[in-house]
């Protein structure tokens, strides 16, 4: 099996234990979901500077199994998982107004939007929790256009696992020519047979080794179903990863996506290396596709990133019309730069972080200087993973002290190295980064990003201006390993 970036071997050091194979065999991988962006779950809701908009936290159900399958209870925003699709508009204030009805603290963060650091939803490090019963307001102006997402940062494992995610969608000041503009929000669930989500949040094997990696994925939260289009259209897909753990490798066959954006930063239209679109959890990636399949033809949408697990997604399903133009729309497909500050490499300031820890061969934890203590790693909030030699556990807190501190206005040259046998998608708050090299060869098509996929023992160059000042994390986005460890904070002054 054919391997893309940003690893031409994509899924070794992916060691899966037992328990994983018993919930995800070849036979019975997963039920996979897909849906069209117009579903009700899906449903856009403008948020202006003139509408106050209001989302509330709480326990609801969803059939994540089909119509005929039993109801899960499950925790959303508004009632749906996912939660409502937040409509924006590039440089014009938003209010939010976020209500918990939870039995639980909760908050919300605005992943990859550059804004204010009161705003940025860690509890205790930027804001107090939401208590239940309580009430939060989010105030930001969206820089950025382009594909962002919402989530919890409290008690992020069993929140988000519980389904607490929603798609966030920055317009741009000028329509884009395309025909039509769909998102599939990714998530990734574990069932129990009865339907259930199933117990076990944090048991040491997850937070250790990849994470909780489910057993059912869902597209907007619907039941599986053709993606109905037609031959001839143009349509921009904007997907989304907001799994635990699970990480993606998507392929459309018959097909040619081209990439024009990589967590919501447009970038050098390119098709991605092998036809593979490589989306690891909290990753966003806009694609063009020209529809050139035959009206009435059927083609797969395959997710093949684990070896020996690969499963039909979804299918793109063309309708019997003749094609809807005879050649592939007349209109760049490149998308407008954001205003991102550019990094000064010449003048920059160097800063290093090593991931350490996780299971190695053999079932025995790397960690600093060898075995990290005698207990069970990640269990009862102990440390699985640590980044410099120090780990920080569970969502965030007050007074967590800064691994690195910036001038405002300085760039910082970012090295991340993973000396670990496992992949980590490393997430930074506040900022996007250029990323500049992967184990010393350049990364080609400008690439900006805010949550960057580290392979087992991969180097990686970013780079980027702190002219956003405050204390921000910086942290893996596999949820189990975050709260076991593998996260850490810098500060801007």
């Amino acid at each position: 099996m054919s391997r893309c970036s940003p690893s031409t071997e994509i899924a070794k050091g992916i060691r899966v234990h037992s328990d994983f194979h018993h919930l995800i065999s070849r036979r019975g991988f997963l039920i996979a979901a897909a849906g069209v962006a117009a579903s009700a779950p899906m449903r856009p809701v403008r948020a202006s500077a003139t509408e106050e908009r209001r989302i509330k936290v709480a326990p609801s159900q969803a059939r994540l199994t089909g119509t005929d399958g039993p109801q899960t209870p499950v925790w959303a925003y508004d009632g749906t998982v996912p939660g409502p699709t937040l409509r924006l508009r590039q440089r014009e204030p938003a209010r939010i107004v976020v209500d918990n009805g939870l039995d639980e603290d909760t908050t919300v963060h605005w992943h990859g939007i550059r804004l204010p650091n009161a705003m940025d939803g860690v509890p205790g490090l930027t804001q107090k929790p939401i208590k239940p019963g309580e009430s939060f307001v989010y105030e930001f102006t969206p820089p950025d256009a382009g594909t962002f997402w919402y989530h919890p940062h409290a008690d992020s494992l069993v929140q988000l696992g519980r389904g607490l995610a929603g798609a966030l969608i920055v317009e741009e000041a000028e329509p884009v020519a395309v025909d039509r503009d769909l998102l599939w929000l990714l998530q990734d669930w574990r069932l129990a047979k009865d339907g259930q989500i199933a117990a076990g949040f944090g048991n040491m094997m997850d937070a250790a080794m990849s994470g909780r990696v489910g057993n059912v994925v869902t597209i907007n939260g619907t039941v599986p179903a053709d993606q109905l289009v037609k031959a001839g259209e143009r349509i921009r897909l904007r997907l989304a990863n907001a799994s635990l753990a699970r990480i993606m490798a998507l392929r459309f066959e018959g097909h040619r996506p081209v990439v024009v954006a990589i967590d919501g930063q447009p970038c050098d239209p390119h098709e991605p290396d092998s036809g593979r679109l490589v989306l690891a959890p909290a990753m966003r990636i806009d694609v063009m596709l020209d529809m050139q399949g035959d009206p009435g033809k059927r083609y797969a949408v395959i997710d093949d990133f684990y070896d020996g697990l690969a499963y039909t997604l979804t299918t793109l399903a063309y309708d019997e019309a003749p094609p809807l133009r005879a050649h592939p729309l007349d209109a760049p497909v490149g998308l407008p730069r954001n205003p991102l500050p550019a990094p000064d490499l010449a003048g920059a300031e160097r800063q290093e972080i090593v991931l350490q820890g996780g299971m190695m061969g053999g079932g025995k934890l790397a960690g600093v200087g060898g075995m990290m203590g005698m207990g069970m790693p990640g269990m009862n909030g102990e440390a699985a993973w640590a980044i410099n030699g120090t780990s920080m556990t569970g969502d965030g807190h007050a007074g967590m002290a800064p691994q690195f501190t910036l001038r405002r206005g300085t760039t910082c040259h970012l090295t991340m190295r993973n000396e670990t046998a496992w992949w980590h998608p490393m997430h930074i708050h506040g900022f996007s980064m250029s990323v500049l090299s992967r184990n010393g060869s350049s990364v080609p098509h400008r690439q900006w990003q805010d949550t960057v996929l580290l392979a087992p023992k991969d180097t990686i160059e970013c780079a980027f201006v702190a002219d956003n000042p405050g204390d921000w994390m910086l942290h893996c986005h596999v949820a189990d390993h975050q709260m076991a460890g593998l996260m850490t904070v810098f500060r801007v002054t």
